[in-house]
């Protein structure tokens, strides 16, 4: 019935309209604001801003090194994703068959390494060099005397 009743009501003007608004925006108060001044200096205890807390800036360095890690980490979880969510749609014989893979080359590496070092076992490692012609053998006897006390050296042939 409401309804009904405005339906029969006269229009307001558009003068009316704003004045109207304007003493309802000023009869219902929506914010206030405090007037009284905040003190500089006195009791008051200091308010936690909004934000990242504060710290030394040692600390901030290490916020922002563990922040950058966590993002590229986010590549790798992905990549891992995407693995595990394509092993969901592998058939067991192809999954054998990749899993065999590194398997076998470690495999193939041992056996190649022990080769090598049967192979090696009849190698000598003791090497005799024979040579013929003239010998000159020189002696030269050096003798060593330290005196004082700055340590001074003196060598004489």
């Amino acid at each position: 019935m409401a309804a009904e009743t405005d339906l029969n009501q006269p229009r307001m003007s558009d003068q009316e309209a704003a004045v109207e608004a304007h003493r309802i925006i000023t009869d219902f108060a929506t914010a206030y604001r405090d007037p009284t001044p905040l003190p500089t200096v006195g009791p008051t205890p200091p308010v936690v801003q909004p934000g990242r807390p504060p710290m030394s800036q040692r600390a901030t360095d290490a916020s922002a090194l563990m922040l950058a890690a966590g993002a590229a980490s986010l590549p790798i979880g992905g990549a891992t994703s995407l693995v595990l969510y394509t092993l969901g749609h592998v058939t067991p014989a192809a999954l054998a068959i990749g899993a065999a893979g590194p398997v076998a080359l470690v495999l193939a590496v041992g056996a190649l390494i022990r080769t090598a070092t049967r192979g090696l076992q009849g190698v000598h490692t003791e090497h005799h060099h024979h040579y013929t012609g003239p010998v000159s053998q020189e002696h030269h006897t050096v003798s060593t005397q330290t005196r004082g006390l700055v340590a001074k050296t003196i060598n004489k042939q």
